[in-house]
């Protein structure tokens, strides 16, 4: 680990004293750093809400002349190899080595999660789940992909459902929904704006909706109910791991609750799937 703070470790530190509009500034930060870098002072402040002073003052608190210096630090933060793909990797570990630190580490997360989850609220969403008549997942970046998979496995379930990782289509698509209708919404810091501002929009036509996040964040406070998922990552600084499996594994657990809850009706529509699936399969062996 680097012995003095990064800029975006700095942000993460130091969020909790801003000011509002320093806050601002520095969420966006923390949730688009690719995209600042390609921002104009002018861009970014519009965005913010702020001043272009306010933007440049914010960069000198961190120790840089200005927002282009800002800018060129955050590009070399960003592309600086290990430390921005696993915290207990070092440049110079050998196949073995990292083989052996991301495996434990998974295995030790995963287990950490499996120990640590309310089966209260397990129940409620399965539950809430079963109800529904209509499902939909939501998730950006690595999440996106997270709710890509849940729709798959729920899709096998007979419910209809569907995900969206566009901002704009979940917005759409929660104007429109039901008291029948529930959304569950991934994301491991809950900090999203657009994110919490679709899931206000859900909620207010009726839908119920399920987060699967950090139970602190701001995200959680909106959600109908939560399966909080508190973990050690700091998806800021480092690739989506641990937090990606272990949203994984809960969305694995609910799939099985509430397929038990389905019953034999279920085993009927899985085996007509798997006949239609087989007779696309060839029959050669190689």
């Amino acid at each position: 680990m680097q012995k003095d703070p990064v800029l975006l470790q700095k942000i993460m530190d130091n969020l909790d004293q801003y000011s509002k509009a320093d806050r601002r500034i520095a969420e966006i930060i923390l949730e688009r750093p690719h995209e600042v870098v390609n921002m104009s002072i002018g861009r970014f402040s519009s965005i913010a809400g702020v001043s272009d002073p306010s933007i440049v003052r914010f960069c000198r608190s961190l120790g840089v002349e200005g927002f282009r210096e800002f800018k060129l630090r955050l590009v070399k933060e960003l592309a600086s190899g290990t430390h921005y793909v696993h915290s207990e990797v070092k440049p110079d570990d050998s196949a073995s080595e990292y083989i052996q630190k991301i495996g434990r580490s998974t295995i030790n997360v995963l287990t950490n999660v499996v120990n640590k989850l309310d089966h209260g609220q397990v129940e409620r969403t399965v539950n809430a789940l079963s109800k529904a008549n209509w499902i939909e997942f939501w998730g950006f970046g690595a999440s996106a992909a997270v709710a890509a998979d849940a729709y798959h496995k729920f899709f096998r379930l007979g419910v209809p459902c569907a995900h969206y990782s566009d901002s704009h289509m979940q917005a759409m698509s929660a104007s429109v929904m039901t008291r029948q209708s529930a959304v569950v919404v991934i994301s491991y810091t809950g900090r999203s704006k657009e994110l919490i501002e679709n899931v206000r929009i859900a909620r207010e036509c009726g839908a119920v909706v399920i987060g699967i996040t950090s139970p602190h964040s701001p995200l959680a406070e909106e959600c109908s109910q939560i399966i909080a998922v508190e973990l050690d990552e700091d998806t800021d600084i480092y690739t989506p791991m641990s937090s990606r499996l272990s949203h994984l594994l809960v969305l694995d657990i609910l799939v099985v609750g509430v397929s038990l809850q389905l019953g034999e009706q279920l085993a009927d529509r899985l085996m007509r799937m798997k006949q239609a699936l087989s007779t696309r399969k060839s029959d050669e062996t190689g």
